[in-house]
């Protein structure tokens, strides 16, 4: 008889602990979000082919709800007329915004996000740069997570590449200024940076954003890009848990490997401008 009611109370000890666990997973106000920022070469891959079907595998491989992808052509000659990031949000059933940079080749060039949830609004912002550079923009939706979340502001860009460091300063700042607001709204900043963790323009960012990346890997390991440069950032400070942050294992279909960060939302802070 002791030896069954022991074994009655381990039983609903055990069943206690399995409720415990499931109240917490599924605890109100918590919310996953897999982000993902690619920058994906205008549809070229290193061996040379333009295989969008190939990224739409990679990018579904994921698991992604939002991704950041730049250096996406719609309708350019070196596409062959493709509009690509229509053709990828139809293969992946995803919802797409583009925000253009520049005309380019009969077409247009710049940055995208592919979207699980419906696109409930687009803003457009041109980023500071000299005439003689290669225009630049970041690309803002309101998204609303697992469509009965909160809103989420999710931006993707891509900054100068060139040597002037000045260039990719007066962009952040920019970016600082139109993307960050009162409030403590859920935003998330993704793109291709051309800028190393340590860089002055990350530690711009990183005054009023966190990021999430995953750290430099080591040089043995190659990224696409000597360095990496692709970063994920949220805002507020607190609030985001970080699931997972990697580099995908994709060497072949762009010149960069796209970044992957699972965050949670458990909506336990709405300061923006406080790191604790």
């Amino acid at each position: 008889m002791v030896d069954r009611l022991l074994g009655m109370n381990r039983t609903w000890s055990s069943l206690l602990l399995l409720a415990a666990f499931w109240s917490v997973a599924a605890a109100p106000g918590a919310h996953t979000v897999r982000v993902l920022t690619y920058n994906i070469h205008h549809g070229e891959g290193m061996d040379g082919a333009f295989d969008l079907p190939r990224l739409a595998r990679i990018i579904e491989s994921t698991g992604a709800d939002l991704v950041a992808l730049q250096e996406v052509d719609e309708g350019t000659q070196r596409a062959s007329g493709v509009h690509e990031l229509t053709e990828l949000a139809r293969l992946t059933r995803f919802h797409p915004a583009f925000g253009k940079a520049m005309d380019f080749q009969g077409g247009a060039y710049g940055v995208g996000v592919l979207s699980r949830w419906p696109v409930r609004h687009v803003e457009i912002h041109p980023l500071p740069g000299p005439p003689d550079r290669e225009p630049r923009t970041s690309l803002t939706v309101a998204v609303r997570i697992n469509r009965n979340g909160p809103l989420l502001q999710f931006t993707s860009t891509h900054l100068d590449s060139g040597r002037d460091l000045g260039n990719r300063i007066a962009q952040v700042h920019e970016l600082n200024r139109v993307l960050v607001r009162d409030g403590g709204g859920l935003a998330i900043l993704a793109g291709d940076m051309n800028s190393g963790l340590q860089t002055e323009a990350m530690q711009i960012l990183d005054g009023e954003w966190k990021n999430v990346s995953p750290d430099d890997p080591p040089p043995a390991i190659p990224t696409g890009r000597p360095g990496r440069v692709d970063h994920v950032l949220v805002r507020p400070f607190t609030g985001w848990t970080v699931v997972e942050s990697k580099v995908v294992d994709a060497p072949i279909a762009s010149d960069h490997r796209p970044v992957l960060v699972v965050l949670q939302w458990t909506g336990a802070a709405r300061v923006a401008n406080s790191r604790h």
